[in-house]
């Protein structure tokens, strides 16, 4: 009895890339960072995740020609065993403007959390800003994530669906606010809008200016940084005698001719305060 004639047949390699996006890690795990590690995990949890593997040797061979990121969607193109590239596409769903404006008010509400974000870092407990306002930062039903690939791979995600979903996460890796991009916020959108809700304090407050409005770029005033841009005050205090110093030594043990050694300097030190009054 002969085989099956798909027996015998063995996949097709993909053709070479060359100038190809390669995934930095080569071994192990390829995200690196909490958020894109939590990325990957979301996937996982609906469902996705166990068929991301395929595409790990994608990602690491550089299969993958480009990719674009935007508010809601990711273009990719990946070259496989045929001459034509794959056209991949995976959307997510973004959030609203009053969806926004919940995460940015309580995320200003809270100095933690405004504080992290304005100096460049992602708060490790992000998630529960999200959550506290009924939303999911991370993919948390399928009907949030929509793939394709063309394909004729009919598993979802495919290896090249795979490969660039591996790539966007290690994108994380070095801007964690893409993340948030991927939602529908920009990095600077976010923190002027959370700036501004710290500032508005009260209903119809006024807007408080910033410290550093109008003032010139450090690098146009290096040469005159540390000079002194006004009179100092007169320092006041009291004058200590010039052999204080004597009666604040430890007890040596030192005695010359029965007298302790401090009495022998302190004639010294009396001396010494005479001659520089002199000068």
């Amino acid at each position: 009895m002969t085989e099956p004639w798909w027996r015998d047949r063995q996949p097709a390699r993909p053709r070479p890339v060359e100038g190809g996006i390669k995934a930095r890690s080569k071994r192990g795990e390829i995200a690196q960072t909490w958020w894109s590690a939590r990325f990957l995990q979301g996937l996982e949890s609906i469902g996705v995740g166990g068929r991301l593997s395929r595409g790990r040797s994608y990602a690491r061979a550089g299969q993958v020609i480009s990719l674009t990121a935007s508010p809601g969607s990711v273009q990719a193109q990946v070259q496989g065993s045929r001459p034509r590239p794959y056209q991949v596409r995976v959307g997510i769903t973004t959030f609203g403007k009053l969806e926004w404006g919940r995460v940015e008010q309580a995320m200003a509400d809270s100095a933690w959390y405004a504080a992290k974000l304005l100096a460049g870092e992602m708060p490790t407990d992000i998630e529960e800003v999200f959550s506290s306002v009924d939303l999911a930062l991370f993919p948390a039903s399928p009907r949030e994530l929509s793939m394709d690939c063309s394909c004729p791979d009919h598993e979802v995600p495919c290896k090249h669906l795979a490969a660039v979903l591996y790539l966007l996460a290690e994108s994380f890796d070095a801007d964690p606010f893409a993340v948030l991009a991927l939602r529908g916020r920009d990095r600077d959108t976010l923190l002027d809008n959370i700036r501004a809700r710290r500032g508005d304090s009260a209903p119809g407050a006024e807007p408080q200016p910033s410290p550093d409005a109008g003032a010139p770029p450090l690098s146009d005033c290096l040469d005159r940084y540390f000079r002194l841009s006004g009179d100092l005050p007169p320092l006041v205090g009291t004058a200590a005698p010039v052999d204080a110093l004597l009666d604040q030594l430890p007890p040596v043990g030192v005695t010359v001719r029965g007298r302790p050694l401090a009495e022998l300097l302190r004639p010294a030190y009396r001396a010494l305060d005479d001659a520089l009054d002199d000068r």
